[in-house]
């Protein structure tokens, strides 16, 4: 019984927020690698990029909200969630006119284009501040609990108790939609078959008839949608705040390179790879090790490897070793 309960808790503060939290890695993780894969280069402002989107997502169901509109059970978000994703892709749209097509006419190389995307993120970043508040803001509604630690144990009879929040079942439930979705559209459509020839041979994709200004439309809109997709799930798993966004462009960055950067299967492998190593090494196991040792045998303290305070630091750390040491990635993307 010790053993269940053990796994109980291992799951509740270990399985579950770190696949909720990797879905949301991947979703980010495979903006980026689009981006870098079609438009070769690194963009630093996806971050905010996501914040931006999120923004628009929380507005609207503000409004919504006040309006008496809900979606039962479910958080009121996703109602808005094709508003965030059309704010966006206009934003992304307008920004890609007014600032990237002139790089991109010149033929600048790409270090440039991450200068002028760092230039992009602080603009977007500031916005956001100015519009919505530096501060935390909370906009998840619906119910909260699947399933309910309280619901759990009466049914298992277990002293340790699961929960499983809405927020983290839709996350699972609309990584999966979404990514199978945008496979469909690159494995199975003519636009999304151009893209692919356009990520694979610039020249010879041009030297087909593909029109690059409609594959960089295209791109954009498709980032849009995962950037908005994936912060509005982790604002409702979690909390929506700006600078919360910019962290976030280390660990997605890092499951983008760890999985290999401008493959999307290595950035949904990369994204659980990160999400998993920042939780397991910074869980609290006291608890766990309570259940399975012996009295004598059990830590005094948290037995934590480190700080929740450090969790970015992992990212970090493994960013740096694939740099020196497999800098293609678990999937062989393209040499960073």
């Amino acid at each position: 019984m010790d053993v269940l309960n053990a796994l109980v808790a291992f799951a509740n503060f270990v399985l579950i927020p770190g696949t909720a939290y990797g879905a949301q890695l991947a979703l980010g993780a495979l903006g980026v690698t689009l981006i870098y894969g079609i438009l070769r280069f690194s963009n630093f402002a996806h971050g905010d990029t996501m914040a931006f989107g999120t923004m628009f997502v929380i507005l609207v169901t503000w409004g919504f909200q006040s309006a008496g509109i809900s979606a039962g059970p479910v958080p009121t978000a996703l109602l808005a969630l094709p508003f965030g994703i059309a704010a966006c892709a206009l934003f992304l749209l307008a920004t890609d006119k007014v600032v990237y097509k002139f790089y991109r006419r010149e033929r600048v190389k790409p270090v440039v284009f991450v200068m002028v995307s760092l230039g992009v993120m602080f603009v977007m970043n500031g916005l956001v501040r100015l519009i919505i508040g530096p501060g935390d803001q909370r906009f998840a509604d619906g119910e909260r609990f699947i399933i309910a630690v309280r619901d759990f144990r009466e049914m298992t009879g277990l002293r340790e108790g699961l929960a499983i929040k809405t927020t983290q079942g839709i996350t699972v439930i609309t990584a999966v939609i979404v990514v199978a979705l945008l496979f469909w559209f690159l494995n199975k459509t003519r636009t999304g078959k151009s893209m692919r020839a356009f990520s694979d041979n610039e020249d010879l994709a041009l030297l087909s008839g593909i029109n690059p200004e409609r594959v960089v439309m295209y791109t954009w809109l498709i980032v849009a949608a995962l950037a908005t997709i994936a912060g509005t799930l982790y604002g409702l798993d979690k909390s929506f705040k700006p600078f919360t966004y910019f962290q976030l462009l280390l660990p997605i960055f890092a499951a983008a390179i760890v999985g290999g950067l401008g493959n999307p299967l290595g950035a949904i492998a990369g994204g659980f790879v990160i999400a998993f190593s920042e939780v397991l090494i910074t869980y609290a196991y006291k608890k766990v090790f309570g259940y399975i040792l012996p009295e004598a045998l059990q830590p005094d303290g948290l037995a934590q490897l480190l700080s929740t305070d450090y969790k970015f630091a992992v990212s970090f750390v493994i960013l740096i070793a694939v740099l020196l040491f497999k800098p293609t990635g678990l999937f062989k993307g393209q040499s960073v």
